[in-house]
């Protein structure tokens, strides 16, 4: 949904949009001291802008010592050999994102195994990274060529000689020398807790 127009203003010297208007009933937001820390927030409701935040998703998919790898078509990264992912959507659990994304990029079905890897990134937006083990089902890399110009399998040979992004690097690091299988989805919680994606040791 695109913000209507003077929703947003920019704050002096920084990238990040801040919220000029309530989000959910239109009242001008006002700065006020929440829990020791400045925010916009409504004066007629219980609004309270928080922040920006982003959630990325990426896929470890690995087949017979070789590790699933795309090449970015457009910024930011253009070039960059890269695990397939991308950004979650508002609805769609991250499970179900990263299976898509894979599938999207280079035609390649794979199913989450396990949470291994964690990236916590502050700035402007504040962005969390969650890297996934997956299952190769099925396909052959094929890029889309809208995101992705190149698609395949790779040895850890291979990599030496290709232009790989410096966290995929230590993605790839993550995918061949973990210390632990990470966080398995639990499918059968102690407590029935429905619409919730749930992962533990």
């Amino acid at each position: 949904m695109q913000p209507r127009q003077g929703c947003f203003s920019l704050r002096s010297g920084v990238t990040q949009m801040e919220p000029k208007f309530c989000m959910t009933c239109g009242q001008g937001l006002e700065i006020r001291d929440i829990d020791g820390t400045m925010r916009a927030a409504c004066p007629s409701c219980s609004f309270v802008h928080w922040g920006s935040y982003s959630v990325g998703v990426g896929a470890l998919v690995v087949r017979d010592e070789r590790i699933l790898l795309v090449r970015r078509a457009q910024e930011p990264g253009k070039g960059y050999w890269t695990n397939p992912g991308g950004y979650i959507e508002q609805l769609e659990p991250i499970e179900r994102t990263v299976e898509r994304e894979v599938l999207e990029e280079c035609g390649v079905a794979a199913s989450v195994k396990s949470v291994v890897a964690l990236r916590d990134q502050p700035r402007s937006i504040h962005n969390i990274y969650i890297a996934f083990e997956m299952e190769y089902v099925s396909g052959e890399p094929a890029p889309d060529n809208v995101e992705v110009d190149a698609a395949g399998f790779f040895t850890q040979q291979e990599l030496e000689t290709m232009n790989v992004a410096p966290f995929t690097r230590w993605l790839i690091d993550v995918a061949f020398h973990r210390r632990s299988q990470g966080l398995l989805t639990d499918l059968a919680p102690v407590v029935p807790l429905n619409g919730y994606g749930l992962f533990r040791v």
